[in-house]
């Protein structure tokens, strides 16, 4: 149960960032749909990550394939995300330079707590899967923490 709230959790928050990207999109072109595509496909192998945490809870070897699935899926995002910040003209309005620093770290970032996750996991499956948890949850207020500095505030609207 611990692994379906986990991934259910992950997956509304790479949802509610797809939503935000795209609801930013004027056009799609077809390397975007395809992109778009692709960031899809590991993201449909979140459910099967959590079926055998949820077999191997304890299994360092479940929590690792668990957290490469996350980094597949962050790394097709942080490539999705980089493809619409080079094609300005795909959007509503052109993304400045801290608006696109902003997207790329806030899409990048889960990838670093997933690597940690990896590492402690033999030592420490409860830290891991608590790591993993973790990531909603810093996503959702670093982004709040952006949107209320006002050196930022202009830039994050634009972030999910």
């Amino acid at each position: 149960f611990v692994a379906f709230v986990i991934s259910f959790l992950l997956v509304g928050m790479y949802w509610v960032w797809h939503r935000g990207v795209f609801a930013n999109v004027r056009y799609l072109d077809l390397n975007a749909v395809w992109l778009s595509v692709v960031f899809l496909l590991p993201l449909s192998l979140v459910p099967f990550g959590a079926s055998t945490l949820g077999e191997y809870p304890r299994d360092a070897t479940a929590l690792h394939l668990y957290g490469t699935v996350l980094v597949v899926v962050t790394i097709f995002r942080v490539v999705l995300d980089q493809y619409l910040n080079r094609h300005p003209h795909l959007l509503w309005e052109d993304p400045n330079k801290r608006t696109r620093q902003l997207s790329t770290l806030t899409a990048a970032a889960p990838v670093v707590v997933y690597i940690v996750a990896m590492i402690v996991a033999a030592w420490s499956p409860t830290v891991s899967l608590v790591l993993y948890a973790a990531v909603p949850l810093l996503y959702f207020l670093f982004i709040l923490f952006l949107r209320d500095d006002p050196s930022t505030s202009d830039d994050a609207q634009h972030l999910s």
